[in-house]
């Protein structure tokens, strides 16, 4: 770099700035968390703490290994009790919340009902599927009655927003001639509204109806049934680790078949009934 050059980056349209000048709220927050990322780093592999990490996964390998499969029939069972729970939750949250979506719809309904029908269901979606879980086995036991109506709640939440997003996207204009003619408000709908949200709705069903299937395997640990209730047993007797294994990897390779299942029953519904179809 030439003296030239040198003067140009100190004139007056390009100052030379010191470097506690150069310091702004950002930079002192992203150097703030880089000491504390070193310093806490530094504290979690003291030499004390590594022997116990190396103790604990020793003692996780010689606990929890080899998998004991001897009563994979009543796995089943409770996977399959996964299943009914999963599956039966999920088709009532569909049918409820294409309802409530349409209150919450800002296109639709009037800003009163929308407000209302919107803080429901932000209520319904910021409790975890595992405290609905612990009220409704509250009101109704240990039984997988509560594990479907908490499942049912939070997918209310989940859903409601996503279809009302959908409606909202949409031009409501035939619905609305529909009714202008005498159509019935479920004419207006299946001729008007559901055509063109019905691919959105079924892959957010579908992304639903995978997420209860995993929150079904977990709720069971408050006793709401299936596989969960079992993987709370094996954890509480004094010789049932490898068990809990098993159940593990038994949940793993559903949630990996479910995927993948998702994945190709998701493309086919985006090629086969997506907007663009249906008006080809």
């Amino acid at each position: 770099m030439n003296s030239k050059q040198k003067e140009n980056l100190i004139s007056p349209e390009f100052p030379l700035r010191k470097w506690h000048e150069k310091l702004n709220f950002l930079n002192i927050v992203i150097i703030i968390f880089l000491f504390l990322t070193l310093f806490s780093g530094k504290n979690l592999l003291q030499e004390n703490r590594s022997a116990d990490v190396m103790a604990g996964i020793d003692y996780f390998i010689k606990k929890f290994f080899p998998p004991d499969f001897s009563d994979f029939n009543l796995i089943l069972e409770s996977l399959t009790e996964t299943f009914q729970i999963a599956i039966v939750s999920t088709f009532i949250a569909v049918n409820l919340s294409l309802i409530i979506s349409l209150a919450a719809s800002r296109n639709i309904s009037p800003i009163w009902l929308v407000q209302i029908t919107r803080m429901f269901l932000n209520i319904t979606r910021t409790l975890p599927s595992l405290i609905w879980a612990f009220l409704f086995v509250i009101f109704f036991g240990p039984t997988p009655i509560a594990g479907v109506f908490a499942l049912t709640f939070y997918s209310l939440g989940y859903l409601g927003k996503f279809f009302s997003e959908s409606f909202e996207s949409m031009d409501i204009k035939v619905a609305r001639g529909l009714r202008l003619i005498g159509a019935t408000p479920i004419q207006a709908f299946l001729y008007g509204l559901w055509p063109n949200v019905k691919a959105q709705v079924w892959s957010q069903s579908l992304w639903m109806l995978e997420y209860n299937i995993r929150s079904a395997s977990i709720i069971g640990l408050v006793g709401a049934g299936g596989i969960g209730m079992e993987l709370n047993k094996a954890m509480e007797m004094a010789s049932g680790f490898q068990r809990v294994t098993a159940i593990l990897i038994c949940i793993l390779v559903i949630v990996i078949i479910l995927d993948l299942l998702g994945q190709a029953i998701r493309r086919w519904i985006t090629q086969k009934i997506s907007p663009k179809s249906i008006s080809d």
